[in-house]
């Protein structure tokens, strides 16, 4: 049996092999740290044993599918510990999620943030134990008996949802059984360390017509310093929560009267501007033109495009004249009537054609998280129209505006390419060329990426830039997606070399993403400490005493002549107190005037975080700051 792994490379073993035997196979120190296997693409088992010539990749904690098989193990423990504690609580649902896990659980017994401590050291006692995990199945009558015998209503009513036809699969550790199609780790023992975070209510289901259950959040890691590691960087980001940042440094904020709507304040506008500003820039070095298409668009254009079928549920209507209206949540029609507005000829593509348009989306609201979920964003849109032979080239050339975009933050990334989903519209054989091109795109710019089948939108395959943060967290922002499918919708054409009509074939992709959940992961990113291009107020200049308002107000008219966000802070209160509120401003220069300044024509500078003062000219300030060399 030949077992190609993922670096390429071949292993031939003798007779069916399990997983686990395989990475003992390449290494005993690869067996001793993985926790999953992914079988042709299939995330499986360590158990699962292998028939036949396979692609084999053994999953470790480093791997995302390793974690979800680790946290979803977790969640089995907690599910143990519960039941243990109280025995007459009703398991709900327990998956893996970003950073753990949770499980959901109907208890009579109120169940608190103290008590998470007590449930903690049950899990930790079933660890110890080191409880064998194995699997079984049961035809589907037989799996809701068992069910039912345990007073599981939740269970039972999971597997009632499923066919008839159904082999239902548990996972059992000691005497404790769960309803799960895994995979799952061996024991117990191998989730060495433990911290429940939370406790919050959450409707069965997702729906406010269900009971409201206990929902508890946890996580873990295979080892005590990775945890301790996570739980300071969690500290780290409640510092640097995008939404207390926002207040503090009056960028935006939010209202009962419109949640999920983000009012920009002053600074906040300042901020936005200067990222639509370097948009702009960036867009017109590569060779974009810039439209601007309606926010509210008949039913017709929705129905052609799609998203009437697709997309209804998160669209929000009104009705104008007798007729069915949407408000945009994409700017993509809008896009094609734009492109309809005059003929092509193939000597005028690749059209690249920028938007920055306002969409609404219609959220839950238990999903709604400062700008990082919203209902109203700006979308930084830009759609390619380009022949066939133009493909390749032009996902290249999107690839190296995002990358330079992302530079200029100091972001790092990873790239995740998905495929055509179960739910799709078009031809085979489009999807093949289009999910080919992108593959391709990435294997020409020796870019390394992650395979998500069945990931793509329901008109296209696409790629997803994920960009880390400086706390190493991961934020999807920039996206790639090709579509043959809405010019054929709206019947785009060009005219080819042989003067015959031909449809071209688009390209959707933004760099940003949304304009305002960008700023959020920016505030976080920098904790409010913007570079000095981005900042909203760059400078800020404090009189040291009333009568040196004058030439305060002389040096912010030097500055703003160039270009430069500048405040005067000319308030009667003592110099420290001004300088310590200014500070907390996070502004990248404080300029410090006084009679020594007013009569040398210099000005006094305090660089964001340090305590001494550099005296320089405002000449040799606006030459050193941009380059930030002060």
């Amino acid at each position: 049996m030949i077992i190609t792994l993922k670096d390429g490379s071949t292993k031939e073993f003798d007779g069916n092999k399990s997983v686990h035997e395989i990475a003992r196979g390449i290494s005993e120190g690869l067996a001793r740290v993985s926790f999953g296997g992914e079988v042709n693409g299939e995330v499986v088992d360590l158990r699962t044993v292998v028939k036949e010539d396979s692609e084999v990749n053994i999953l470790t904690f480093r791997d995302l599918e390793g974690k979800k098989v680790f946290w979803h193990s977790s969640s089995h423990l907690l599910a143990q510990a519960i039941k243990r504690l109280y025995p007459e609580a009703k398991l709900a649902i327990g998956p893996a999620i970003d950073n753990g896990y949770y499980y959901d659980i109907d208890s009579e017994v109120i169940i608190t943030a103290d008590d998470l401590e007590k449930i903690e050291g049950e899990m930790k006692k079933i660890v110890k134990e080191n409880l064998d995990i194995t699997r079984f199945e049961l035809p589907r009558d037989e799996a809701i008996k068992l069910m039912e015998e345990k007073e599981e209503d939740y269970k039972v009513e999971l597997i009632n949802d499923l066919p008839e036809d159904s082999i239902i699969s548990f996972y059992q550790q000691g005497d404790f059984i769960d309803l799960c199609a895994g995979p799952h780790l061996f024991r117990t023992k191998d989730i060495k360390a433990i911290k429940l975070m939370s406790v919050a209510g959450a409707y069965w289901k997702g729906s406010e017509n269900n009971k409201m259950l206990t929902r508890i959040y946890g996580t873990s890691f295979p080892k005590k310093k990775e945890l301790d590691e996570y739980l300071v960087r969690l500290e780290e980001a409640k510092k640097r929560d995008h939404r207390k940042l926002g207040k503090e440094l009056e960028l935006f904020t939010m209202y009962e009267e419109g949640p999920g709507f983000p009012v920009f304040l002053n600074k906040g506008v300042l901020l936005k501007d200067t990222l639509i500003q370097y948009w702009k820039d960036v867009h017109k070095a590569h060779n974009y033109v810039e439209v601007s298409t309606p926010i509210i668009l008949n039913k017709t254009l929705w129905e052609t495009s799609g998203h009437w079928g697709y997309y209804r549920e998160n669209m929000y209507t009104t009705e104008i004249d007798g007729e069915d209206y949407a408000i945009k949540p994409m700017n993509c029609p809008g896009g094609m009537l734009a492109y309809k507005a005059k003929k092509h000829s193939y000597k005028d593509l690749p059209i690249r054609m920028g938007e920055l348009g306002l969409v609404h989306r219609h959220e839950m609201s238990g999903a709604l998280h400062g700008l990082m979920r919203v209902r109203s964003f700006t979308q930084d849109d830009a759609h390619i129209f380009m022949t066939r032979e133009q493909v390749k080239d032009e996902i290249k050339a999107v690839i190296d505006l995002i990358d330079e975009v992302y530079a200029k933050f100091g972001f790092t990334y990873h790239v995740e390419l998905s495929t055509q989903p179960e739910k799709s519209i078009g031809a085979k054989e489009d999807w093949d060329m289009a999910t080919e091109s992108l593959r391709l795109a990435l294997e020409e710019k020796d870019m390394d990426y992650i395979l998500n089948e069945g990931d793509g939108a329901f008109y296209g395959p696409k790629i997803d830039f994920h960009l880390e943060d400086c706390i190493g967290r991961t934020w999807q922002c920039g996206t790639i997606q090709l579509d043959f499918q809405l010019p054929q919708r709206f019947d785009l054409e060009y005219t080819s070399h042989e003067d015959k009509a031909e449809r071209p074939i688009m390209l959707h992709r933004v760099a940003y993403g949304s304009i305002e959940r960008f700023i959020g992961i920016l505030i976080e990113h920098y904790a409010g400490a913007f570079p000095y291009w981005l900042a909203p107020t760059q400078v800020k200049i404090i009189s040291v005493a009333p009568g040196f308002n004058d030439y305060c107000y002389e040096v912010a008219k030097q500055l703003e002549a160039q270009g430069t966000r500048v405040e005067v802070d000319d308030r009667n209160e003592r110099i420290g107190y001004k300088i310590r509120e200014a500070g907390m401003q996070k502004i990248p220069y404080l300029f410090i005037l006084g009679e020594k300044e007013q009569e040398a024509k210099t000005v006094s500078i305090r660089p964001r975080g340090q305590v001494k003062n550099v005296e320089i000219s405002v000449e040799e300030f606006l030459v050193k700051a941009d380059k930030e060399e002060i």
